[in-house]
Formats: structure tokens, C-alpha cells, sequence
């Protein structure tokens, strides 16, 4: 017997690439002028999801040190659960590159849509904020 909700199967995201680190509720004071949420707090929930992947890796701080590339699909909507999805896809000496992948749970849970998607690089750091190697503590 199948228990999952219609609601549960939206939020079970096959098609997303990664590991989902974030979902969020998007709300009234995320909006920018024109009623939709505003690009900048979807980047900041991106940055998050990307902080916590590349700390579980890194087994310690690490910080952002670029937005590689960011492409905005869709508007995101009051109401609408934002899932954030981290993919690590390089590791170099000190620097941990991620794809993470935004998906919108539409309000009323009617359908799930890919709205944004970037790669962000991160750099492991002491806890005196100097870079170090990834694979040390």
C-alpha cells in the first residue's frame, strides 16, 4: 500500500541533481516591488544549502569565494516551498565547486519546477578564517 501524499510525491524530487539540504517556505517579506520573491533571497537560500554541503565535505569552515554562474527560470511565488539541491562536482586542494539546483513546490502543491540552478565555489578554512586543505580538520 502506497502511504505517500499527492503532497509527499511533489516534495520527493527524482529529477533534481544533488542532495536536498534546504526546503523553505517563501513568504510575503521575500518580495521584491513587483510581488514576486526577490532573486537575491533565492541566491541566499542557494549559498546556505551550497555552506552546508561543502561544510559536511570539508569537515570544518568554508566560505564563499564565487557565484561561478546563476541562471534564473522561473519566478518563485508567496507560498511556494523552495528546495535547495547541492551536487559537489569538483574538489581541488582548498576549494570545493558545487552545482546546487533551486525547485519551487508551487503554492497549493500543484506541480514542482526547476526556477534557478548555479555553481558555487567555496574555500575550506581554519578557524582563523585561512585556507587550508579540504581534507584536513
Amino acid at each position: 500500500m502506497n502511504t505517500k501524499t499527492d503532497d509527499e510525491d511533489l516534495l520527493d524530487n527524482k529529477d533534481a541533481r544533488g542532495d536536498l539540504v534546504i526546503r523553505t517556505l517563501a513568504m510575503p517579506s521575500d518580495t521584491n516591488p513587483n510581488g514576486d520573491i526577490f532573486g537575491g533571497w533565492v541566491l541566499s537560500q542557494m549559498d546556505i544549502a551550497g555552506g552546508i554541503a561543502t561544510k559536511r565535505l570539508a569537515k570544518g569552515r568554508t566560505v564563499t569565494i564565487a557565484v561561478d554562474a546563476m541562471t534564473f527560470h522561473l519566478p518563485v511565488f508567496v507560498g511556494d516551498v523552495l528546495c535547495c539541491y547541492a551536487e559537489i562536482i569538483k574538489v581541488g586542494r582548498t576549494s570545493i565547486q558545487t552545482k546546487i539546483e533551486a525547485w519551487a513546490v508551487r503554492q497549493y502543491h500543484t506541480e514542482r519546477v526547476k526556477v534557478t540552478e548555479g555553481i558555487f565555489t567555496y574555500v575550506a578554512t581554519t578557524e582563523d578564517r585561512v585556507p587550508r586543505n579540504v581534507e584536513q580538520k
